[in-house]
């Protein structure tokens, strides 16, 4: 269970790629050469892996077709890749990208790589994707800040010393650590106590558990194209518990009508696990296994806020239907947009809304408009439609608008989009319920065990959010997306 390399990258469509951090671990390499023998492939340099893969990931400006990448009988299930290197397919290569930034490493396979072993079997996947999601949650809040992610990153040098000492992750929670030496922890005198916990608690014990969901959606209102939904959950933890290793069980639990959750990954904390809840997976559309719960996870926390668990769910509908046209008649366009929220879902929104964005085209010179609910509103670029549902959808559950939209002359700093040409465009929904999960998730507090001196206050909480959930203009060409396990 250990890393080869990791990087982070960075991809700009007018500026190219370039490499913001890399780090390679020489004792795993030679491990790997031992390992894989003849079927082994040396990690090229930075420069070379990152043209590499940013070609593997259809980023480069040579949009031609490549049969051993584009032919049909491969479609990307995960994020695991094989990218093309000068000493043959580097594999498996975990790589995901998000908000300009593409983070990727490449885990131990501790045998021959012909022919290609089961993913489930190569433990390093699930630790590598974790480290990675732990070096996305540290970069995020600063993305918006060239200057402050500038110097997190060169921080990661030194937190990876901590996190994935010789290239074995061992804490994910890349923000609970410390950049500095000063403050290492030495090793725990209590010879129980692991290494994760750094700090012994003092005080009353308490446990807060939080629920998040995410739904991405790719609708297209049209017969020949299937419409793509998948729910993506992650449960946080925080546990504030005396002792130098207490033990806690969680327990999630589903109603009778939930949707079994799928693809789990578990924090290195958990002590043990039924093998049958890491069976279910939404990879091979070949598997019907099922594993209904409950999902029961006995761990030792670590001293701060951590994800206890990842994992998908293939719901049966979306929660919100929607159907977008978008015609052009003359020099204006017609749009009608008509959305329905799904009887099934709770009715009580943080807040609602649908974006209606204008790319290559000039500002909106005039528009007309009727909407049967909540308000219409312009942006300042006048590029964009925010369509402001509210906190409710009526008790129709339906809501409704039409419009007809002019454009002025186009200049160079109204948006632009390589995808949205012509009469290709989307509405994207932004939205989040509160103490609702899609699945229909939740944690039991009373089935919370903590073995460990004091009464606990025990916390839990829930949210629905919306990510990537687009419905395509179902009068022109759209892109065709297939469900991808890991974005």
């Amino acid at each position: 269970m250990a890393l080869r390399a990791l990087w982070v990258l960075r991809y700009d469509p007018r500026a190219g790629g370039a490499v913001l951090f890399s780090r390679r671990y020489p004792t795993v390499e030679m491990r790997a050469e031992a390992f894989n023998g003849s079927t082994h492939v040396a990690i090229p340099s930075d420069s070379d892996f990152l043209k590499a893969l940013l070609f593997e990931l259809r980023l480069t400006d040579d949009q031609s077709f490549v049969e051993h990448r584009d032919t049909c009988t491969r479609i990307d299930h995960s994020s695991v890749r094989s990218v093309r290197v000068e000493g043959g397919d580097l594999w498996p290569v975990v790589a995901f990208q998000k908000s300009g930034l593409i983070y990727a490493c490449l885990p131990l396979v501790e045998e021959t790589l012909e022919p290609r072993p089961p993913l489930l079997t190569i433990s390093g996947l699930s630790q590598g994707l974790a480290l990675l999601f732990g070096i996305l949650d540290y970069i995020s809040p600063s993305r918006k800040n060239e200057a402050e992610m500038t110097a997190k990153i060169g921080q990661l040098r030194n937190l990876l010393i901590q996190a994935c000492p010789l290239g074995t992750p061992l804490n994910t929670n890349i923000s609970s650590l410390n950049s500095s030496f000063d403050d290492i922890q030495v090793t725990p005198t209590d010879e129980k106590q692991p290494v994760w916990r750094s700090n012994t608690y003092k005080g009353k014990p308490q446990v807060n558990v939080s629920i998040t969901e995410k739904v991405k959606c790719m609708q297209y209102d049209k017969r020949d194209v299937v419409d793509m939904w998948q729910v993506y959950g992650v449960v946080n933890c925080k546990c504030d518990i005396e002792g130098a290793a207490p033990n806690v069980t969680l327990t999630l639990n589903l109603p009778t009508n939930g949707s079994p959750l799928q693809d789990i990954l578990v924090h290195h904390c958990v002590t043990s696990v039924d093998p049958a809840m890491l069976m279910s997976s939404s990879v091979d559309p070949l598997d019907d296994s099922v594993y209904s719960g409950p999902y029961k996870f006995p761990f030792v926390p670590p001293s701060d806020a951590f994800n206890l668990c990842y994992y998908t769910s293939q719901v049966p509908v979306p929660p919100i239907l929607g159907c977008y046209q978008l015609i052009e008649e003359g020099s204006q366009l017609k749009l009608t947009v008509n959305l329905k929220l799904h009887e099934s879902i709770k009715n009580s929104f943080e807040y609602c809304e649908a974006r209606i964005p204008f790319f290559n085209r000039g500002p909106i010179a005039h528009l007309e408009y009727k909407i049967s609910y909540g308000q219409l509103d312009l942006s300042r670029e006048k590029s964009l439609l925010v369509w402001v549902i509210g906190q409710k959808f009526p008790k129709s559950s339906e809501v409704s608008l039409t419009g007809t939209v002019t454009f002025g002359a186009a200049g160079e700093e109204h948006p632009t989009d390589y995808v949205c040409t012509g009469n290709t465009a989307y509405v994207k929904m932004y939205f989040r319920i509160p103490d609702f999960t899609l699945t229909g998730c939740y944690v039991d507090q009373h089935s919370v065990q903590i073995f460990a001196p004091g009464k606990p206050k025990i916390t839990a909480s829930r949210e629905l959010i919306s990510s990537d959930y687009y419905i395509w203009n179902s009068e022109a060409s759209a892109p065709i997306m297939y469900k991808s396990l890991y974005y």
